[in-house]
Formats: C-alpha cells, sequence, structure tokens
C-alpha cells in the first residue's frame, strides 16, 4: 500500500508502466504518455505522494501491481486510452451528449482536444440538446405533466367510492365532462354544441333591424320566437353548469376550471339583467346603470367559448396562447419598434401633403396597419419617400409576424397530443374499477417516493472496494 508521505514514482518514471482498470478492463500506459497531459486525470496520479490523493482521483488501487481501479464506462475508456496514445479525442456515439460531457469531465479532458472529425457533430447536438431542454421547459413552465394530471383525475375518482351512490355519479360526471366516454356522452356533447350555436345564432338574427319589434315608447323588444329560443338555450346552460357542479368530485376545483368559469360566466349576464329588469326596471329608465345591463347582455358573445370545452384543438389552443407569452411578447415588441420607426419616417416625408400623416400618433395607426399587412387604404403615402417607408415597414411586418409562427405551432401540436393523451387516461379511468384506481394510484406515489428516496441519497460511492483489493474482471 502507499504510505502517507511516499514517494511514488522514482526518478526514472518517464519508463515506467502503470496498469489501468476501468469497470474490468485492464490497459496498460507509459508514464511518458500520461505526463504529456498532466491536467487530466490519469496525469495528475503521477504527482500523487499519499494515500489521500490517490483515493481522491480513482476508486482503488494496488501498489505492488501498480495498478488503479476506477468505476466507470469501460467502452468509453478505449476512448480515453486512443486520446493518451494519439491527443485527439472522439466521440462515443452511443452516448447522449450530455453523458459524453460526464465523461470528458471526469476524465479532465477539455472538449478543445476533440478532433475535427468530431468536434461539429458533437457542438451541434449539444445546441440542439440545449435548444430542446429549453422549449420543453417554456413548455410545462406553471403546468403540470400529462401523469401528473393522469393522477389527479385519479384521486378525484376515488373521492365517488367515499359518497353516496357514487357509482352512478361518477359516470354521469365523466358522460358530462368526456365527450368518447361513451355513446350517450357523445349524445350529450351533440345537443350541448348545437345548443351553444342556436344561442350565438339567436344572438345574431336579434340584432337585424327586420327581426326586432318596437313597443309604444320606442324600445327595442325581442321577437317572441327569438325570445323563447333564448329562455330554452339559458335553461339548458344552467341545467348543465348545476349538474357538474352538483356531480363534481371536487367542488373546491370545480370553481377553479377555465371551463367551469366560462359556463358560469356565459349564464350570470342573463339573470343580472333579469333581476334588474324585474327589480328596477327597463334600461331606458335606469340611465348610466341601464348601459351597464347593456353591456353584460352583450357579455353573451362569451359563449361561443363553451365550444372549449367540446373540442380539443380549442383547448389547446388556450393552453398554446397561454404559455406563449415569451414568444408573444417578443412579438409585441417587435411591431411597436417598427410601428414607432416607420410611423416617424413616414410622418417626416408625408406632414406636408395633408394626407392624413398630420402628427406622429395618428402614423401609428398607418404604421399597425401596414406592419400586421391589413392594409385598411385609409391613409396612403403620396411621396416617394413615403412609399419606400411603407414599403419597408410593410417587409419588415412580413418578417416579425413570421418569426414566432414555427415555435407557437411547435407548442400547439406540443398541447394537442397532451390534451389527446389526458381524455384517453379519462376513459381509461373512468372504465376502471375504484379498486383498480387506487392499485394505480398506490403504484405512482410509491415510484414518487422512490425517486425522491433515490435523489436523496445522492449518487453511490464509487469506492466500493477496499483498499488493495482486486475486481473481478
Amino acid at each position: 500500500m502507499v504510505n502517507k508521505t511516499l514517494n511514488y514514482w522514482g526518478p526514472g518514471f518517464e519508463e515506467d508502466v502503470i496498469n489501468i482498470n476501468v469497470g474490468g478492463l485492464r490497459r496498460r500506459l507509459s508514464s511518458s504518455a500520461l505526463s504529456k497531459f498532466p491536467d487530466t486525470r490519469l496525469g495528475r496520479l503521477l504527482s500523487c505522494d499519499s494515500e489521500e490523493s490517490i483515493l481522491q482521483l480513482c476508486d482503488d488501487y494496488d501498489v505492488s501491481a501498480r495498478e488503479f481501479y476506477f468505476d466507470r464506462n469501460p467502452g468509453f475508456f478505449l476512448y480515453v486510452l486512443h486520446f493518451y496514445q494519439t491527443g485527439k479525442l472522439h466521440v462515443m456515439e452511443e452516448l447522449c451528449v450530455f453523458s459524453f460531457c460526464q465523461e470528458i469531465e471526469y476524465w479532465g479532458i477539455n472538449e478543445f482536444f476533440l478532433d475535427s472529425c468530431c468536434s461539429y457533430r458533437y457542438h451541434e447536438r449539444k445546441l440542439e440538446s440545449r435548444h430542446h431542454n429549453w422549449d420543453e421547459e417554456s413548455e410545462v413552465s406553471s403546468v403540470d405533466t400529462s401523469p401528473d394530471e393522469i393522477s389527479d383525475i385519479n384521486h378525484d375518482l376515488l373521492r365517488y367510492s367515499t359518497l353516496r351512490c357514487g357509482n352512478v355519479r361518477k359516470r354521469l360526471w365523466l358522460t358530462m365532462e368526456n365527450p368518447g366516454y361513451s355513446i350517450p356522452s357523445k349524445l350529450f356533447s351533440f345537443v350541448s354544441i348545437s345548443v351553444v350555436l342556436v344561442s350565438i345564432a339567436t344572438m345574431c338574427i336579434h340584432s337585424m333591424p327586420e327581426y326586432q319589434e318596437v313597443d309604444e315608447n320606442g324600445n327595442v323588444l325581442d321577437e317572441p320566437v327569438l325570445h323563447k329560443l333564448e329562455y330554452f338555450c339559458i335553461s339548458w346552460f344552467t341545467f348543465e353548469v348545476s349538474s357538474r357542479l352538483l356531480l363534481s368530485p371536487n367542488p373546491r376545483k370545480f370553481f377553479k376550471h377555465p371551463l367551469n368559469i366560462i359556463d358560469i360566466v356565459s349564464v350570470l349576464p342573463f339573470y343580472f339583467t333579469l333581476l334588474v329588469d324585474v327589480t328596477m326596471g327597463s334600461d331606458s329608465e335606469l340611465g348610466n346603470l341601464g348601459k351597464v345591463v347593456q353591456v353584460f347582455r352583450l357579455m353573451r358573445i362569451f359563449r361561443v367559448l363553451k365550444l372549449a370545452r367540446h373540442s380539443t384543438g380549442l383547448r389547446s389552443l388556450g393552453a398554446t396562447l397561454k404559455h406563449s407569452y415569451r414568444e408573444v411578447g417578443i412579438l409585441l415588441l417587435y411591431l411597436a419598434v417598427g410601428v414607432s420607426v416607420f410611423s416617424g419616417v413616414a410622418y417626416t416625408a408625408e406632414k406636408e401633403e395633408d394626407v392624413g400623416f398630420d402628427t406622429i400618433p395618428a402614423c401609428w395607426w398607418w404604421g399597425t396597419v401596414s406592419m400586421t399587412t391589413v392594409g385598411y387604404g385609409d391613409v396612403v403615402p403620396v411621396t416617394v419617400a413615403g412609399k419606400l417607408a411603407a414599403s419597408g415597414c410593410i417587409l419588415g411586418g412580413i418578417l416579425v409576424v413570421a418569426l414566432p409562427i414555427t415555435i407557437i405551432f411547435n407548442k400547439f401540436s406540443h398541447f394537442y397530443r397532451k390534451q389527446k393523451a389526458l381524455e384517453a387516461a379519462v376513459r381509461n379511468s373512468g372504465k376502471k374499477d375504484p379498486e383498480e384506481v387506487e392499485s394505480v394510484s398506490s403504484r405512482d406515489r410509491d415510484s414518487e417516493a422512490l425517486s425522491e428516496t433515490s435523489l436523496g441519497r445522492g449518487s453511490p460511492d464509487r469506492r466500493g472496494l477496499t483498499p488493495g483489493a482486486h475486481p473481478t474482471p
């Protein structure tokens, strides 16, 4: 064994040969080859003069055999051996780029030594992995992963086992919540969508003068048929909200779900205006409060958002917009900068022509319309300089709008697949018995606890061998 103060290497150590054992793979290396790279792990072995310093670099050693043991990947060590022989490092294709980075970091080899045939490919894969991780982090920021959501659904379903008529309530709840759960759920979804469309059509038709009636005081009255359809739609919406609330396994979560909030907002304006009409009179007698009532009536347009409950695409679109705030923020920043720049140029070129470019704030409207490539044509430049500014504004707008589209589309695809998987999990969970759901949830909890325990322990100690012991080859 090596003593605490023993100088192991003699004066002619350049000619010495040491044995390296990596995971049972034995190779011999000359001290002169290691001394060319003194900053690497094996190169630093040559400067060790105590047992502690040697054990800081290897997992075990045998002084008599001049053999050092390392509990690492033996396949990668062949690449390390080639590095000491040639001074060039090559990428091991079987390892992912981050595992490769960890290995070369362990052996103390800088990625600067990568050979030209592997350097470009290595850095390209490393950059792609970082971009992929950044995209995933952006996608799932502040949202639960699909396994967590599925686990929450299973836990909610388990609540029905403790409720009165729990099995019946669970099936009714799944019928109303998941259109693909069964044939009755598909029929219910079809009726719900039809009622939403009828409600929207009724509201649109009511705005047409030929379908409006006027009383003696000049107040606009609802056409009788449209009025009855409106009451029918409101009755259906109220039935939906109240049924979902009564059947919900977790009423506290019910009021936090965005789709349930949309359902409540779609019926509240009707009851608010009905209460005002019954207690305080018509809109014409209420003054400013009547205008508030009219605003609440216009809020009926939010009923179109109820279609999101029955459309995977709409829910995915909402999730995409929610978690694309970075891209949307960059888009708005680019638009703001472009509008400000080109509006100032257009004002300078057109302010003497009396064509609507009188002030810079007035030019902001023209710049916004031009950069978004809408082009109303209500304000147009007439000078050559103004037309050049307009051309630059339009081309810049095309580039600015096109930049974040790919990222947003990729996120939409991600959330769409995630939503489809979640719907399939709900269907499968609803068809299982409570005991099966409980066993699945227990396995999930056990696996989570096992993962946390493993993380708490940290990496296993690599010094599995006692000093002087030989590993089995």
